[in-house]
């Protein structure tokens, strides 16, 4: 019996989706240069950007193509790292944090410029709002925007005190905050099966229901990945299956953990969704335990909230998410919810994504805490760069620390638990 890939979530991403026929599962043996585990942002953009560079490349998606955080996330793309400039500098020396910044920036606009070039359909919109959840927050915020004008010349942003806060996101629970007009927002599964389509024009081979078991190291060289039904031989391998990768690297394991985050989309909310947010932003908060939302291209309010750090998820997801929504929308506490998921994203000790050449032929980037859509697609055109022989701009990232979770395997989940406990503590505080 053929193997069979897992549906999408039941999200209001999957019932929007673009029509994208199954890709047939490996079967047998076949060759490329390389060899991409994971059909999400990274993976697709490594394959486009080596195609480009006249690559042959072999895709193995477990399940669907953007079945993971890449087809299911806030769809918010972000400006910098998931880090503030101002702890960069203070982590890594102002040389190296105004490379980061400079590659974020990059990064965004090549998430703009392969919307463009590929006309991928994807609901793309300018502008993201972020809101200080206390004072001190927002003092922070002010010191932050002034500092990025001041030190690094970006002029993207426009201070908002409560009340003009307010009057963007129709709500007035928050102390302030920021409005990035270089940011945005988009349907994350449209942007990933636009990828797809994208890389398979350019000639990538992409396989669907394709779960790899193992990744063996040939006498040559080469990497045999090896699946229930197949086997791809390649010169290099790129593990980029981020909160999936179900133990092919012991490494990543160690330094990337998988927890659950959760969304829910409201039913369609009429003439009240431009008053609630009249320039369409994206909104996130300045929680550790971060709250984000938007509203969808028909009006309904899509809204992220709460994560568990096991494998089970809520009974009621769409309560669990409507728990965390209507502290910010009391008005909203009865809207019907349409659609409710959740999806597992990783994360490093540092907030800072893991790229890594783990060893020669084997590439890997991950672990982007929840600051993907941007970072991701452009890991993909770092990771085709370096194995293509330039490894400038791949170096800079891999050169960041990324510790391993306390605990070793049997325990770092408590020390995760514990430690995420006590950061929603502060966010309650």
């Amino acid at each position: 019996m053929p193997p069979t890939a897992r549906p999408h979530a039941p999200s209001y991403y999957a019932a929007t989706a673009h029509a994208a026929p199954p890709r047939p599962a490996l079967a047998g043996a076949t060759t490329a240069d390389v060899c991409v585990i994971g059909a999400g942002y990274t993976g697709l953009s490594t394959a486009l950007h080596l195609a480009k560079k006249g690559r042959s490349v072999v895709v193995l998606e477990a399940n669907r193509v953007g079945w993971g955080a890449s087809g299911r996330n806030g769809g918010q793309l972000h400006s910098g790292q998931r880090r503030d400039q101002k702890t960069l500098e203070n982590w890594y020396g102002e040389t190296c944090a105004r490379l980061l910044f400079d590659l974020a920036e990059e990064a965004k606009r090549t998430v703009e410029d392969l919307i463009a070039s590929h006309a991928i359909d994807c609901d793309w919109r300018d502008g993201l709002i972020h809101a200080a959840h206390k004072p001190s927050r927002h003092v922070e915020a002010i010191r932050e925007v002034e500092h990025l004008v001041a030190r690094y010349g970006y002029t993207g942003t426009t201070l908002l005190d409560r009340d003009r806060l307010a009057a963007a996101i129709g709500t007035d629970v928050y102390f302030g905050g920021w409005r990035d007009g270089t940011a945005g927002h988009l349907h994350p599964l449209n942007y990933a099966l636009g990828l797809a389509r994208a890389a398979e024009a350019a000639g990538v081979r992409i396989h669907e229901a394709s779960r790899v078991t193992e990744i063996v190291r040939t006498a040559t060289g080469a990497g045999r990945v090896v699946t229930a039904d197949g086997i791809v031989t390649a010169s290099d391998v790129v593990l980029a299956a981020n909160g999936y990768l179900d133990g092919l690297d012991a490494d990543v394991d160690a330094r990337v953990m998988p927890i659950r985050n959760y969304v829910a989309a409201t039913t369609p909310l009429g003439d009240f969704a431009d008053r609630l947010i009249p320039g369409r932003e994206a909104v996130s908060d300045s929680r550790y335990v971060v709250h984000y939302w938007r509203l969808s291209a028909d009006g309904r309010l899509i809204f992220g909230g709460g994560e568990t750090y096991g494998h089970r998820d809520p009974k009621d997801i769409a309560g669990f998410v409507r728990g965390h929504m209507k502290k910010i929308y009391p008005g909203l506490a009865e809207v019907p919810i349409d659609h409710a998921w959740g999806g597992t994203l990783s994360v490093t000790l540092s907030r800072m994504p893991f790229f890594r050449r783990l060893r020669p032929g084997l590439y890997t980037a991950c672990g982007y805490s929840g600051h993907g859509v941007a970072i991701a697609t452009f890991a993909g055109k770092l990771l085709a760069e370096a194995i293509d022989g330039d490894t400038s701009r791949f170096d800079v990232m891999a050169s960041l620390p990324v510790r391993r979770f306390p605990g070793g395997p049997l325990f770092r989940l408590p020390s995760l638990v514990i430690g995420m406990s006590w950061y929603a503590l502060l966010d309650r505080l």
